[in-house]
């Protein structure tokens, strides 16, 4: 039977709105599990995916340096971006307008025990999600998320990942690079990867992504069908 996976599509939201929204669900989630086991019931616990577009803000993960942030908080100001510390893995990235990042949170008891397999298949769901627009998508050994060209001067990373799990519960995930302005990226080290280049969906097809709702469609049909998953939309929260 396919497990019941909650969405919520949080449309346009402030990135530390949305990182205390995760925690909230996050802990919840922990906090069952930690009560099944020491009351010994089998109390449900529920698996969700979050869609959301942040405005302008750079994200450093908890192994990150943040000396690949190249400007100061003054110049930050002046591009209408924020930073923040987060605790995740990774190193440096950056969420904006014209992209799609994806927060499952999920208990991966309800799944599999493997933080490993978790990664590659939120990696191939975007890989197939980018063939079905003509693209061939792939990873790039030693390096999380999804890039194109990989092993010639042309590679270029089109989504990054980073996610924290505890108890085998996950949180954060992807960003998909749509119609990404690509500019921010030159104000720092993505992922902390000196030599590899940043594009995004409209670059590589030289159009915009008029519906950008498709693309999320493709992704989460690919979810479904990789998690063997029922996805279930319901009313924002937040």
């Amino acid at each position: 039977m396919n497990k019941k996976v909650l969405l919520e599509d949080l449309g346009l939201k402030d990135y530390k709105d949305t990182w205390d929204y995760q925690e909230q669900l996050f802990q919840k989630t922990v906090d069952r599990k930690i009560k099944n086991r020491r009351e010994e019931t089998a109390l449900e616990t529920p698996n969700r995916f979050l869609f959301v577009e942040h405005p302008h803000v750079y994200t450093l993960g908890k192994s990150g340096d943040k000396t690949n942030l190249l400007v100061d908080e003054k110049q930050l100001a002046e591009k209408g971006a924020k930073f923040y510390k987060i605790n995740r893995g990774g190193d440096i990235t950056y969420h904006g307008p014209g992209q799609i990042v994806g927060y499952p949170i999920l208990d991966l008891d309800n799944f599999f025990t493997d933080i490993h397999r978790y990664l590659r298949l939120l990696e191939e769901m975007v890989i197939l999600t980018l063939a079905e627009y003509g693209l061939k998508a792939e990873r790039s050994e030693g390096e999380t998320g999804v890039w194109l060209d990989v092993g010639t001067p042309f590679a270029r990373k089109i989504c990054a990942m980073g996610v924290r799990a505890s108890r085998w519960v996950t949180m954060h995930g992807f960003a998909l690079n749509v119609n990404t302005d690509l500019g921010y990226f030159d104000l720092m080290i993505p992922c902390g990867i000196k030599d590899k280049a940043v594009t995004s969906l409209n670059v590589e097809l030289g159009r915009q992504i008029a519906d950008v709702s498709e693309v999320k469609q493709k992704l989460l049909r690919h979810f479904e069908a990789l998690f063997e998953a029922k996805i279930v939309k319901q009313q924002t929260s937040i």
